[in-house]
């Protein structure tokens, strides 16, 4: 395994990382906690360090973070916890009353997941969407008061977009408070608009990108194809009609690709999203510990030349 810093920050962290989503899922492996111990120990086996989560992940609110906690037990020292706060779409017993980014339930939510995962600190604290009725000011400062005290490391956002994070980092920098060292974003061989404005930004500011969707659900794990994919997968059961929208040529020819070169499609994948500008750590979920095996093994497999960089620009142009 390799390792990165996150942004400017000394908070280094494992090329490949896991999406913890599919914690307490049900229909999967990890529905279970005998699954999801299954999953976590094989990921810190592997060298993966990352762990990322959030309050409204799971088959019920924080059951993500409950899980991984338990699963993380004894072993907390060797994993880097990050979660998430104040996502704008899902139901919470936190009532805000629209206003998830403001100090009240900043405060609230922290001391939730810090119970659930049962830890006296978190890595990672991120602002899961932007907040339009609080000022940025209040969010910044309130995370500021919880480095300060200890439960939280270091601060992060998602869903932002470039002129949001270069907004919280010229105040940041002007009321004195700590400053976000990461960004996640939807980032992809199929969704490369970040590359326009918000990775240019995170570079300029010092940020490291998180991508989430780096397989694009799954396609580019080399499981699916123009006709279908394994029956108990998440597309086939819940996103059937994603598989419609994918330009399979590209994805096909992307394919031979890869095979010219010696490596998966799975690895070309991880290979040419941790080339890119800024990416951190590509954060992938599995519900298996074989699937958490190859995706450790596929963050250091094979990194494109500048001649493969140009072809696949070409099969997937911005």
């Amino acid at each position: 395994m390799d390792y990165r810093s996150l942004g400017r920050s000394g908070l280094r962290v494992s090329v490949t990382g896991l999406g913890c989503n599919n914690l307490s899922r049900s229909g999967t492996a990890t529905e279970t906690q005998e699954g999801v111990d299954a999953v976590v120990h094989a990921a810190l086996e592997s060298g993966i360090t990352l762990f990322d989560t959030a309050e409204m992940y799971g088959g019920g609110f924080g059951r993500s973070e409950e899980m991984l906690g338990i699963a993380l037990k004894g072993r907390r020292d060797d994993a880097v916890v990050a979660t998430k706060f104040g996502h704008s779409d899902y139901p919470t017993p936190i009532e805000a009353w629209g206003a998830r980014g403001s100090r009240r339930y900043i405060r609230r939510a922290v001391e939730g997941s810090l119970r659930r995962l049962q830890t006296d600190w978190i890595d990672l604290y991120q602002l899961h969407t932007p907040d339009p009725i609080t000022p940025i000011e209040e969010t910044l400062s309130a995370l500021d008061e919880l480095v300060r005290e200890g439960k939280i490391r270091y601060i992060g956002h998602s869903n932002l977009a470039a002129w949001q994070l270069a907004d919280a980092e010229h105040i940041a920098r002007q009321i004195g408070v700590e400053r976000f060292v990461s960004t996640q974003n939807e980032y992809s061989l199929l969704v490369r608009d970040a590359e326009r404005e918000l990775m240019p930004a995170a570079e300029r500011f010092g940020l490291g990108l998180l991508p989430f969707f780096p397989l694009y659900n799954g396609v580019f794990t080399g499981k699916f194809t123009r006709e279908g994919g394994p029956a108990d997968s998440r597309i086939m059961q819940r996103k059937r009609s994603l598989l419609d929208t994918v330009p399979w040529d590209g994805v096909e020819e992307f394919e031979r690709l890869a095979r010219e070169r010696g490596v998966t499609m799975l690895e070309a994948t991880f290979g040419w999203l941790l080339s890119r500008p800024v990416v951190s750590s590509v954060i992938a979920g599995a519900t298996t510990p074989e699937q958490v095996r190859q995706n450790a093994a596929a963050g250091t497999a094979w990194r494109p030349s500048a001649e493969d960089a140009a072809r696949i620009d070409e099969l997937f142009p911005l």
